[in-house]
């Protein structure tokens, strides 16, 4: 490590092997002889939940997410002494970590009890470095926070694994180096305040790519051709499947009306029947990454909205007599691993819940993904007590909670049920050189759908639940013949990415970690590179440019083969089988070669679609000096070498402005119709009549003004340009923020309208407008890890 803590920290022990043996904790609820024993947790609702099992002599602390991190307004490496990193206290932090070391002086013991994963082992880490303490220390994993798991769990303390606090410091230096190095590149050719990631900027290249691919699509037109039939009644669909042996190839109206009259007067004739009987198994209990999937399928959720439901279920609810307690295992993880308890648990309540078919002679084992390598150390997500059914605690838990315990308690109680059976049929008609087929699906037992069915999105198929039965038919029968109908198509580019085949793409191609979809996601949104419409990632013109200059500058570190190549790397360092330092160096090297190789003239030329030689062969044309290349507030311009001297020649490079768009306003000066215009500070409303009405006012956000509820909000600019919002209304109503307004609904109160709040020190936050109402979207860590 590049800095050891100072004390009470012991080495980790060898994998595969007992931890040295740490002194003995003390009997529960008993006294120490110094004075209690200090546990420290990352949330104050964790800490909460955690002291009342404890009780009296244990005294929980929560460190609420990092305490250290780099520095904000420096690089905080030192490459040259092996990427030693430099720690701070984050700012806000101070206090925190004071009240620790204060209660760290009259410990008798010391628990680390953070997360049990990288960022958790990390956060134990800098805890045990700063609290400078001679009580003895320990590390303690809370896979579930139940009373029984939380006192197992303090009975077996561990040391601090080096190897895990190795991987994540990696990690954090590794993106400190891109986005502090690369970042700049983006202020200088576009604008400042603009950053580049070295995950989320791959994950954008995904969605510029699809889009690109989308533009490039020519669609082709084809043709196909269902006979609607009819046996003893019932009618059932039979399509073409085959002309002369091939798979049709009809591209036109003319060669699909061809077909129809050649069978139209043909008696359909059955040719070939077939049947089968077709078993669908039950999905394997949540990971990380398919419960953020199936919760935008089925729920609508966003991923980090999926995640904070999930941490809140994690770290304890209050449900009537138990109290507080956590209703699900640890929600960050690779694995559908489920330990025996927890299966022989579900299987009898299965069995006396559910008729004897419903329950497997054995319980179904799952194997987890081929890469989920060291995450496999938690179990899969679930319930921790399969008994406490969704219904039971729904009046304690708020909407989404609930929405979400009951997804994942069904999908886990399903994953312990027996296959759906359906039985299959398939006809064939075969009229000369045309064969028509039917195929029908019949669900002779439910099985595991009688608890739960996946979510589906269009783009991913049918399946045999979409397919009608067909009427009891053998070979030979004749069926009627009602009608033969030709269909136009046309072939369709690929999908854009939803929040669920984002999420599933990424982890295909092992591109960042499950846990940090929800904030990768967030932060290509909030930093306007994409946009959500019809739950669909557009990127915006800012987005591809961004692309446009990460890519064509470092090809070798923005792409899909390297990003997952690190991601193998650092879960090698948590294995001990690579040195961290050694892995920095391996990617320093050629990412320095790639910076001192940036020819910034022609990269602003290329993002501006100007000629690079043109800007070294212009002149000023006020007094024919040199012009050279600067960089401003707005974006890069040219300028005389003698401005601000003696010549004031400027030329901004930024692209024209988009032309006027028509609105259904109307001015408030004079009543006529008013456009969108786009200026210096971006969009606004202007009269048509200008300049015989100067009549201008901002773009309505479409929330209601808390103060007069008559008013939109809108975003308004100070005298120096900063921007706030506020009623349209003012000066009559004169309410404004300096936070963006968002049109989340309050849970409290039901108003819509919150303020967006993300900053290092609190996370991601919503605070409702109308009645100050407060939520928590992501921590500080979360914000962090984008």
């Amino acid at each position: 490590m590049a800095t050891r803590p100072k004390r009470a920290v012991k080495a980790p022990a060898k994998r595969g092997k007992k931890a040295a043996a740490p002194a003995a904790p003390r009997k529960r609820g008993a006294k120490a002889g110094k004075g209690s024993a200090l546990v420290i947790v990352e949330s104050p609702t964790k800490a909460k939940t955690i002291g009342k099992y404890l009780g009296a002599g244990y005294d929980v602390k929560a460190t609420v997410g990092h305490l250290r991190d780099l520095p904000t307004r420096e690089l905080g490496v030192d490459v040259e002494r092996g990427f030693e990193p430099k720690y701070v206290t984050i700012k806000g932090k101070t206090k925190t970590l004071s009240d620790l070391k204060k209660a760290a002086k009259t410990a008798s013991i010391i628990y680390l009890a953070t997360d049990p994963d990288r960022e958790g082992e990390a956060i134990a880490w800098h805890v045990a470095d700063q609290l400078n303490s001679g009580a003895p220390t320990h590390r303690v994993l809370f896979h579930e926070i139940t009373k029984d798991a939380i006192h197992e769990a303090m009975e077996q303390p561990g040391v601090i694994d080096d190897r895990k606090v190795n991987a994540q410091q990696a990690r954090r230096i590794l993106d400190r180096l891109v986005g502090y190095k690369a970042s700049p590149i983006l202020w200088r050719s576009i604008k400042t305040g603009l950053s580049a990631g070295r995950v989320q900027t791959v994950a954008l290249r995904l969605i510029v790519e699809r889009e690109r691919e989308i533009r490039a699509f020519t669609p082709e037109e084809y043709w196909s051709i269902e006979a609607l039939l009819a046996k003893d009644g019932q009618t059932f669909e039979a399509a073409l499947a085959k002309v002369a042996g091939h798979k049709p190839q009809l591209h036109s109206a003319e060669e699909a009306q061809a077909v129809v009259d050649a069978v139209r007067q043909r008696p359909f004739v059955v040719s070939r029947v077939e049947k089968r009987n077709r078993r669908k198994n039950p999905s394997a209990p949540f990971t990380t990454s398919t419960i953020q999937q199936e919760a935008a399928k089925k729920l609508g959720f966003s991923s980090r909205r999926t995640m904070r439901a999930a941490q809140d279920l994690y770290e304890g609810m209050d449900v009537g007599e138990e109290s507080a307690v956590g209703l699900i295992t640890y929600m960050r993880t690779d694995s559908v691993r489920v330990s025996d308890a927890a299966i022989a648990s579900v299987r009898e309540f299965i069995g006396k819940s559910y008729a004897k078919p419903y329950l497997p002679e054995s319980p179904n084992r799952y194997s987890s993904r081929k890469n989920a390598r060291v995450q496999d150390a938690h179990e899969a997500i679930r319930p921790t007590d399969v008994r406490r059914r969704p219904e039971h605690v729904q009046k304690y838990l708020e909407p989404d909670q609930f929405r979400l315990y009951q997804l994942i308690w069904q999908r886990f109680v399903a994953s312990q049920m027996t296959p759906a059976v359906y039985d299959m049929t398939v006809v064939e008609f075969d009229i000369g050189q045309y064969l028509f087929r039917a195929t029908g699906s019949v669900l002779v037992f439910d099985g595991f759908h009688v608890l739960y069915t996946e979510g589906r999105e269009k783009e991913e198929g049918k399946t045999m639940d979409d397919l009608p039965p067909i009427p009891p038919l053998v070979q030979g029968d004749a069926v009627e013949v009602r009608e033969i109908t030709p269909s136009q198509h046309f072939t369709e580019p690929p999908p854009r990415f939803s929040e669920a085949s984002l999420v599933k793409e990424l982890e295909r191609l092992g591109i960042g970690r499950p846990s940090t979809y929800s904030a990768i996601i967030s932060t290509l949104s909030a930093r306007e590179y994409v946009k959500v419409e019809q739950r669909r990632f557009f990127p915006t013109e800012l987005g591809e440019l961004v692309e446009k200059i990460m890519v064509a500058k470092f090809p070798e570190i923005f792409n899909v083969e390297f990003t997952s190549g690190m991601e193998s790397e650092l879960d090698r360092i948590e294995e001990g089988e690579l040195l961290w330092q050694g892995v920095l160096k391996d990617f320093y090297t050629p990412f320095s070669r790639a910076l001192e190789a940036v020819d910034l003239n022609a990269l602003v030329a290329d993002a501006h679609g100007l000629n690079p030689d043109d800007l070294a062969k212009e002149r000023c044309p006020k007094c024919g000096s040199a012009i050279e290349l600067k960089t401003g507030r707005f974006g890069p311009y040219l300028a005389c070498v003698k401005y601000k001297d003696t010549c004031d020649y400027v030329k901004s490079l930024r692209k024209a402005r988009a032309p006027d768009r028509p609105t259904d306003e109307k001015c408030h000066l004079c009543g006529s119709p008013m456009v969108i215009k786009t200026g210096r500070f971006g969009e606004f409303l202007a009269c048509t009549t200008y300049p015989a009405c100067k009549g201008t006012r901002p773009i309505p956000l479409g929330i209601k003004c808390p103060k007069c509820v008559e008013g939109d909000l809108a975003e308004r600019r100070t005298k120096r340009g900063k921007s706030f919002w506020g009623c349209i209304r003012y000066p009559a109503c004169d309410f404004s923020t300096w936070n963006r307004p968002v049109p989340d609904t309050c849970p409290e109160c039901g108003w819509i309208g919150m303020e967006k709040k993300v900053s290092k020190a609190e996370g991601e936050t919503r605070v409702c407008l109308k009645c100050g109402n407060k939520l928590v979207l992501a921590e500080p860590e979360e914000v962090a890890l984008a």
